[in-house]
């Protein structure tokens, strides 16, 4: 399939045809006909599935037949301003052959030059809650002609706590609007959001909930606490890895690790909310140009950061939550390119393991030998899914050392064929 079968107009394909855009995703090949057809949507998708694509272009498609006319026809809320941000570029670059005018909104900078923007006239605006209802009560951005409204990565806003802020939005467009919801995940909190805005909504599912893709690479590395910043330079070093996205919990944490490596001789910059925006858009163009080896990057900051062709992310620390763990690798391994997910769990973390492996139902390599394992054991069972079999332990306390194809040290454990099929061994 192609996006000419779209009947997309001339000018949008050839802005396709300039990003080297060929065959469509799965969820642009089933959101846009639906989105085309003025039908409202649920889509749920993991990220780095083409949920941008999917609904900016049929929304493109749509907006421009009527593009002189002086008002805002469409809003697509994103949870953080990297994402609203990412969204813009990418509306930017699809539109690039339209007469249609965008802004991004988004706080923790001054408004001026967003107002500015907006009196300008414009056709879209992507933006971030809060910094949106600002600018509506300033009498600034009125909602009351939006033909099209998106919520992009619901699930993030829920988590957030944007709910009230979302309600108060919808209340402020027509009913008579187009609405597009996409959740990476979808929980019953969202479901019951999208039941109360859609109408008769189509709904898209194109992998399962809170699934990895394929091409993804994981593995875990136990170690002590206080020992992961070690841990941290030696793979990268071993590994000789030049473009490594990083996870910490939080933003204090984020600003250690980078301090440490750009110590320890690797370039690396930390991006969190605490940062001015003009930090972390320096940071993330430095990081996408390949002038900097390292982005260690909390959850919130991270939302909406897509670089081409990166091969690591390393869970420094584990998230609490195992959804954010789908997230976060997710950055890596898109499109259908190879990526490698690399996990430091601690003593404390092996429960957020555990309820990692629950939910993603895969298994997950073991890097048994390394220079700061330290006290930490990875002996820790896991039942893959309540209705299997219960089976015994046997095979835990006769583990080999190696695999057999030269790989000393790492094994995959858990839901293999002759081998205990109801538990995952870490």
């Amino acid at each position: 399939m192609s996006f000419q079968q779209f009947n997309l107009s001339p000018a949008i394909l050839r802005a396709l045809q300039d990003q080297e855009y060929i065959t469509p995703t799965p969820i642009q090949q089933q959101a846009i006909p639906v989105v085309l057809s003025q039908r409202d949507l649920l889509g749920c998708a993991q990220t780095g599935t083409g949920k941008t694509a999917a609904f900016s272009l049929p929304m493109l498609e749509r907006l421009h037949q009527r593009a002189s006319q002086p008002f805002v026809k469409a809003l697509v809320l994103a949870p953080t301003r990297e994402l609203a941000l990412q969204i813009g570029e990418n509306i930017k670059a699809y539109s690039k052959y339209l007469r249609l005018e965008h802004a991004v909104i988004f706080g923790g900078v001054s408004q001026h030059h967003q107002v500015q923007q907006l009196r300008r006239g414009v056709d879209i605006i992507i933006a971030t809650p809060g910094r949106l209802l600002d600018l509506v009560n300033q009498g600034i951005v009125k909602l009351n002609k939006i033909e099209i409204l998106v919520l992009d990565e619901a699930d993030r806003m829920f988590d957030m706590g944007f709910i009230n802020d979302l309600r108060k939005i919808v209340k402020l467009t027509p009913t008579s609007r187009q609405t597009l919801l996409f959740s990476a995940t979808m929980p019953p909190e969202i479901q019951d959001l999208a039941m109360s805005i859609l109408k008769d909504p189509v709904e898209i599912k194109v992998t399962p909930v809170s699934s990895t893709a394929t091409t993804i690479n994981q593995s875990v590395y136990f170690v002590e606490k206080n020992n992961k910043r070690g841990l941290l330079q030696h793979v990268i070093r071993e590994q000789q890895m030049q473009n490594v996205l990083v996870f910490t919990r939080t933003k204090r944490g984020a600003d250690r690790v980078a301090m440490t490596l750009n110590k320890g001789g690797i370039s690396a910059a930390a991006i969190h909310g605490d940062k001015s925006q003009q930090a972390r858009q320096k940071a993330l163009a430095n990081f996408k140009n390949k002038s900097l080896t390292v982005l260690v990057a909390t959850d919130i900051a991270a939302r909406g950061i897509d670089v081409d062709d990166l091969s690591f992310v390393i869970n420094y620390e584990l998230p609490n939550v195992p959804e954010t763990y789908v997230h976060r690798i997710g950055r890596t391994g898109r499109a259908g390119a190879n990526g490698s997910a690399l996990s430091f769990c601690d003593q404390e973390e092996k429960e957020y393991l555990r309820d990692i492996i629950k939910t993603i139902k895969k298994d997950i390599e073991v890097v048994g030998e390394h220079p700061f394992q330290g006290g930490v054991t990875p002996e820790l069972a896991v039942k893959h899914t309540p209705s299997q079999p219960k089976a015994n332990n046997d095979h835990a306390k006769h583990r080999p050392k190696g695999n057999g194809n030269g790989n000393r040290g790492r094994k995959r454990w858990g839901n293999k064929k002759n081998a205990n099929p109801g538990k995952t061994i870490l």
